[in-house]
């Protein structure tokens, strides 16, 4: 059994997924990845790769606070680029979000994302 977590502070699902789900014990929230929509708008933010980043990790961030979380809570995150160039740069704003001891992550690229993107992140959180 396990609950979903959704809030309007972070972009609707653009498929049938739930943008967060806590496991049946409580305390594992597994985050869907996140694209960097606008969350008013749902429309794809456009800009630098640190705009998209940026956009990304505030999606994630409210989802998060939806389930009573912050980052320090985030144990695990995948990015996905689609131009591996752009790691360094997006490792920048990532740095920003998650603090003095960052979770395990794996970057990976891909050959396209939702919507044109050219970031996507997912996390797993602990909840105290």
């Amino acid at each position: 059994m396990h609950t979903a977590i959704a809030t309007p502070a972070a972009p609707r699902a653009i498929g049938p997924y739930s943008q967060a789900v806590v496991a049946a014990a409580g305390r594992t929230l597994y985050l869907s990845g996140q694209i960097p929509l606008d969350p008013r708008t749902g429309e794809l933010v456009r800009g630098t790769i640190e705009d998209e980043t940026r956009q990304a990790l505030e999606n994630l961030r409210a989802v998060l606070a939806a389930a009573g979380a912050g980052f320090d809570a985030v144990v695990r995150t995948t990015i996905f680029l689609v131009d591996l160039a752009d790691f360094a740069r997006v490792n920048e704003v990532y740095g920003g979000y998650v603090g003095a001891t960052p979770p395990a992550r794996a970057t990976v690229q891909v050959a396209g994302l939702p919507r044109g993107a050219r970031v996507e992140i997912d996390a797993v959180a602990v909840l105290a």
